[in-house]
């Protein structure tokens, strides 16, 4: 099973220097929120992208994730991680197709 989760370029790049990925949500910080907010599929994915992030003009990714060894809870029908995303889990980064 993979989850998703729906990044900032600028966010991926940050993580990758800092080891770790800490964002929930468009600017919003797993700090802030708690978790990291996922999706279960690609069309659940879009339901995020046209809630969340219609105005955002960079680049956006989806990270496939792994979620064996995370605290991965379904919450209201998404998966939420609780804790950072280590690099290590994700499988692949994509661009998103809007």
């Amino acid at each position: 099973m993979t989850i998703l989760h729906l990044a900032l370029g600028a966010d991926w790049d940050a993580a990758r220097q800092a080891g770790e990925y800490r964002v929930s949500t468009l600017g919003r910080t797993l700090d802030e929120v708690g978790f990291i907010h996922c999706s279960r599929d690609l069309v659940q994915l879009r339901g995020v992208h046209a809630a969340f992030y219609t105005g955002v003009t960079e680049p956006l990714l989806v990270l496939d994730i792994d979620p064996a060894g995370l605290d991965v809870r379904v919450e209201n029908g998404f998966p939420h991680l609780y804790g950072p995303l280590p690099l290590s889990a994700v499988t692949a980064v994509r661009p998103f197709p809007p």
